[in-house]
């Protein structure tokens, strides 16, 4: 009717006793390459989430509001599946004078520069038909930077001493180092490397992994964004995937705690600045104030 006798959709829907609802053309979507971007940032990085995919489309120069983003990513059924694990809550309580922190789950203090406090600790996964490997982290608490992601099938207390040789000649040398109570960081290796190197290592509470809770983190995402997504065929070719997935996390990939700006990035800033105090402490007491 609208064709044959050139009337107005609403007046051919009302002599035909129809609906225009049912007979409107759907609106297009807005901002398609937006979306069209969004999806490609979501088929390569399956677990970031919208303000993940935002910052990334910041670095590509297509800026939007909090509201909006989500709205597109939501239409575009982005929402990324949460892996829930089983949890043990404890009640919190303050930490008074002699506590040992037993039961509490009071927040880690924070360093206030780079090269301060290093973490340590292994991850496991496997390769070919059921061969396990263990992976070595190791991580900057305060530029979240992965200085070490070493895998292999035995990782030895000696093998740990060469690795962490091998961060201080590329990273600096940290004033403490933390981990847990594993065989490997309580070896006599380790001992005599700690007496070596002078560096303070400080071991956290047996069955306390909060308190170690920088490299966890790091390890929750390790697992969920790369060792949950692979499937290793053998030692080298898991290596090649973690040292490409290392190179990302350190240069590519944002972070909130950094304000959207990668470790690699962040770290220069954090060092320049971390001098920059340093040489006021010394002018200052060099002009005795």
């Amino acid at each position: 009717m609208i064709e044959t006798y050139d009337i107005y959709q609403r007046r051919a829907c009302r002599l035909v006793s129809v609906d225009p609802k049912t007979v409107r053309r759907e609106a297009e979507p807005d901002n398609p390459e937006i979306r069209t971007r969004m999806r490609e940032i979501a088929a390569t990085r399956r677990r970031f989430g919208y303000r993940r995919i935002g910052l990334m489309l910041e670095r590509e120069g297509i800026a939007m509001n909090q509201k909006k983003l989500r709205r597109l990513y939501r239409e575009e059924g982005l929402a990324v599946k949460r892996r829930r694990g089983r949890k043990r809550g404890r009640h919190w309580r303050a930490i008074g004078p002699g506590d040992n922190g037993d039961g509490t789950r009071a927040p880690m203090p924070v360093p206030d520069g780079p090269s301060q406090r290093w973490s340590l600790d292994f991850v496991s996964d496997v390769f070919g038909p059921a061969r396990r490997f263990r992976m070595l982290n190791v991580t900057d608490d305060y530029t979240r930077e992965c200085l070490a992601l070493v895998a292999d099938t035995s990782l030895s207390g000696a093998r740990v001493a060469r690795e962490l040789d091998r961060c201080i000649r590329l990273y600096g040398r940290p004033e403490t180092i933390v981990s847990d109570n594993g065989t490997e960081l309580t070896s006599r290796a380790i001992l005599e490397w700690q007496n070596e190197t002078g560096i303070a290592w400080h071991y956290i509470a047996p069955g306390k992994p909060q308190q170690n809770g920088f490299v966890e983190s790091f390890n929750g995402k390790l697992r969920d964004e790369c060792l949950n997504e692979e499937v290793f065929d053998s030692l080298a070719h898991a290596r090649k995937v973690l040292g490409r997935w290392r190179h990302d996390y350190n240069h590519h990939r944002p972070h909130s705690s950094l304000g959207g700006l990668t470790p690699a990035r962040g770290a220069p800033v954090t060092r320049a600045c971390r001098g920059l105090r340093s040489r006021r402490v010394r002018q200052t007491s060099n002009l005795g104030l």
